[in-house]
C-alpha cells in the first residue's frame, strides 16, 4: 500500500469518527444558527447596518455573514479537536499508533486532515445553503471567483484553528489543559484582538476607532495580518473593491500561506519527537 493510501485511509477514518460523534451532533445546531442564520439576516432587503450602510451585493452580504464562521465554526473546530492527541496519549492509543510502521510525519498529516475535514464538510454544506439563501433573498448569485475565495478562505481559517488546537493538545497530557488553551486562544483572536489593536494605536498616537482616519484604518489592517480572523477577513476583502485598508491581495494570501505552513510544520516536528 502506498503512503498516500495510508494517509487517505487514516484521515478518512478519523474524519468519520469525529464528524459523526456526539460532540458534532451537539455543535451542528450551533453551526446551523450561525452560518445560514446570519446569511438570512444580512440578506434582508430592509436591513441597515451601523453607520447607515446597506449591503448592495451578494458577496458583501456573505462577507458580513462570515461572522458566523468566525464565532461559530472556529469554536466548533476547537471543541472538535482539542483532545485529538491528549486523549489518545492518556489512554495509551497514541503509543500503539506511533509504534506502527507508518512514519510519524504521515500520521501527523492524516491527523490534521481528519480533524480538518470533520468540521470542513458540514461547514461547506452550510455555506452552500447560505449562498442559496442570499440568491433567494437578493435575486443574484455570487460569481464563481467570489465563491472560490469564500469557500477556500473559510477552509483556511478552520485549518488554522485545527492546527493551533492540535499543537496545544500535543503539548499537554490533560484534556482540561488542552481545551483551556484552545478556548483561550479562540477568545484572544475573536474578542481581545481589538484590545491589542487599541493599545498599539494608543502607543503610536493614532486616533482610536476613527473609521475615516486613514492612519487608524491602515494600522488596524496591518495588525489584522497577525490574527487568523483578520487574515480571513482580508482574504474575503480581496473580492470587495469598496473596502480598502491598505493591504494588497498578495500580502493577504502570503500571510494565509504563513499561517498554514508554519503551524503544520511545527505540529509535524512535535509529533516526530513526542514521547507517548
Amino acid at each position: 500500500m502506498s503512503d498516500f493510501k495510508r494517509i487517505y485511509r487514516l484521515s478518512k477514518r478519523l474524519t468519520l469518527e469525529r464528524m459523526f460523534s456526539t460532540r458534532m451532533y451537539i455543535m451542528f445546531p450551533i453551526l446551523l444558527l450561525f452560518i445560514p442564520g446570519m446569511a438570512w439576516g444580512f440578506s434582508d432587503p430592509d436591513i441597515v447596518l451601523p453607520g447607515g450602510h446597506q449591503p448592495q451585493t451578494s458577496m458583501e452580504v456573505l462577507f458580513y455573514a462570515s461572522l458566523g464562521v468566525v464565532f461559530g465554526a472556529t469554536m466548533c473546530a476547537v471543541l472538535l479537536s482539542y483532545d485529538a492527541v491528549s486523549r489518545e496519549r492518556a489512554s495509551g492509543v497514541l503509543e500503539l499508533r506511533l509504534s506502527q510502521p507508518m512514519p510519524r510525519s504521515h500520521q501527523s498529516v492524516a491527523m490534521m486532515l481528519g480533524s480538518w475535514q470533520a468540521i470542513l464538510i458540514p461547514t461547506w454544506i452550510l455555506l452552500a445553503i447560505s449562498v442559496g439563501i442570499v440568491r433567494y433573498r437578493m435575486g443574484e448569485w455570487i460569481s464563481i471567483a467570489d465563491c472560490i475565495v469564500y469557500f477556500s478562505s473559510t477552509a483556511l481559517i478552520l485549518l488554522w484553528y485545527i492546527l493551533f488546537t492540535l499543537l496545544a493538545s500535543s503539548y499537554t497530557r490533560e484534556q482540561g489543559t488542552a481545551i483551556s488553551f484552545g478556548v483561550g486562544m479562540w477568545f484572544l483572536f475573536t474578542f481581545l484582538w481589538a484590545l491589542v489593536t487599541t493599545m498599539v494605536a494608543f502607543a503610536s498616537g493614532v486616533a482610536i476607532g476613527q473609521e475615516n482616519d486613514a492612519a487608524w484604518v491602515m494600522l488596524e489592517g496591518a495588525l489584522d495580518l497577525l490574527s487568523p480572523n483578520g487574515v480571513y477577513h482580508h482574504l474575503l476583502e480581496t473580492r470587495l473593491p469598496q473596502i480598502e485598508r491598505g493591504i494588497a491581495s498578495w500580502q493577504s494570501w502570503s500571510m494565509g500561506l504563513v499561517w498554514t505552513v508554519l503551524p503544520s510544520w511545527l505540529f509535524i516536528k512535535r509529533m516526530e519527537k513526542i514521547l507517548p
